[in-house]
């Protein structure tokens, strides 16, 4: 099980480094003899985008220089998502990587042209140290399970600060992550999920995803701080170092200027499915912060209320399940019938 890859898609990665090593020798005018080495897909996560690591190797005034890599691969047939946002993606993260307080991979290079790979790719360092995956679930077993309890709550609390550290990045400056007619805070958020479900509904009626819209439409939150959204916001898409301190927040595809407690309902709804009460797989973790303890320490990092929390984490259970309709889509498979949706999303059974 540990061993398993994960991959949208996949390709000839002895062909690939042979087109990324002429392509980085455009990249580095003062380098000779650019090498690409080691490429490999991640093991145990990634299901939206094409990434694969890789060593770049060169000599550059007379020295040897050596960079690990990652690139990432615009996704063709295997769309998540319905909104295109890989130039954001690539834009927020340089924004970050400029910045001081959130950890991200530093972008290298950006390269539009699809005719290189068949689509658009970014190349960012690779960072290392170690991930809590989903495929197998951390709480069952690898790193994290078998860490100490005072360990993990060093993990949390690091986890829970980066987290913060989002919500409390300077919104001038990332006017290119507003939505497609300009809009900004929630009604963004939603906007983008009312298209993903109309899409979805092109594909198969889905009567329980419109009724769940109409609830949580009835019930407008009137907490809507301003704050950058992440999008996919996980230990999960945390790397961390061997001091269970955080080394990188990962996985920007699907970022926005939504506000700032989408992410931390997003947060805590995984926490709570992933090592919590109402975990999947394995046992609760002991030492990892509850979701009180989680809400109390954001709060108090970011100086931000989370009144209405539990508004926005019954919209990040609308939104995972759209992503995980759509997941059922492209492998011809199903999530979960409507009646379980609706229990998840609490609305009435078609």
């Amino acid at each position: 099980m540990s061993d398993v890859i994960v991959a949208p898609e996949t390709r000839d990665l002895a062909e690939l480094g042979t087109l990324l090593a002429e392509w980085l020798a455009g990249k580095l005018p003062d380098a000779s003899d650019v090498e690409v080495h080691n490429l490999a897909y991640p093991r145990g996560a990634g299901q939206s985008h094409e990434t694969i690591l890789f060593d770049a190797r060169w000599i550059e005034q007379g020295r040897a220089r050596e960079q690990g890599c990652v690139v990432r691969i615009k996704p063709g047939g295997f769309t998540v998502f319905p909104d295109d946002l890989f130039v954001q993606q690539y834009r927020v993260m340089d924004t970050l990587a400029r910045g001081e307080s959130v950890r991200v991979a530093r972008p290298l290079w950006f390269e539009e042209d699809a005719a290189l790979l068949g689509k658009p790719f970014f190349v960012m360092e690779r960072k290392s140290g170690q991930v809590p995956v989903s495929i197998p679930p951390y709480a069952r077993e690898g790193w994290l399970r078998d860490a100490a309890p005072e360990q993990r709550r060093v993990l949390w609390r690091n986890a829970v600060e980066q987290l913060a550290a989002v919500q409390r990045v300077p919104l001038a400056g990332l006017d290119f992550l507003a939505g497609p007619a300009g809009e900004r805070g929630l009604e963004q958020e939603w906007n983008k999920y009312l298209r993903f479900a109309r899409w979805l509904q092109e594909v198969e009626p889905l009567p329980v995803l419109t009724e769940a819209l109409d609830r949580l439409r009835s019930l407008w939150p009137s907490n809507r701080p301003e704050g950058l959204v992440w999008g996919d916001a996980r230990i999960g898409n945390m790397m961390f170092d061997e001091n269970f301190d955080v080394v990188a927040v990962m996985d920007w595809e699907q970022p926005s200027l939504g506000g700032a407690l989408h992410d931390l309902a997003w947060f805590c709804v995984i926490a709570d499915t992933m090592h919590g009460p109402g975990l999947t797989y394995g046992a609760p973790l002991e030492g990892m912060g509850s979701r009180e303890e989680t809400v109390a320490l954001w709060e108090e990092l970011t100086g931000k209320s989370a009144a209405d929390l539990e508004w926005y984490e019954d919209f990040a259970r609308f939104k995972m399940t759209c992503t995980g309709i759509r997941l059922g889509h492209l492998r011809g498979t199903r999530i979960m019938d409507e009646a379980a949706m609706a229990r998840r999303l609490k609305v009435h059974a078609a």
